[in-house]
């Protein structure tokens, strides 16, 4: 979690807060977001279950949704 918090930490001071936001309201974010068991996702943060997260992550990367969106918010850090 503490890894999670510096990353948020990091967002905000580079101002990349509200691109990240647009990305998960937008179509594709809000596809993902409901193919996604939240509460699967939070037990495995909680937990520091990496094997977990891994899976969960592997689920939205193998979608044409989550492969644009990390496209975009690739886009977006390099900014």
């Amino acid at each position: 979690m503490q890894e999670l918090e510096k990353l948020a930490q990091e967002l905000r001071r580079r101002g990349k807060t509200e691109g990240i936001r647009a990305l998960a309201d937008s179509a594709d974010g809000q596809r993902l977001g409901s193919m996604i068991d939240g509460e699967a996702a939070q037990r495995a943060l909680r937990s520091g279950d990496s094997a977990a997260l891994q899976q969960l992550l592997r689920g939205v990367l193998g979608t044409d949704e989550g492969r644009r969106l990390v496209t975009e918010l690739q886009s977006l850090m390099e900014k």
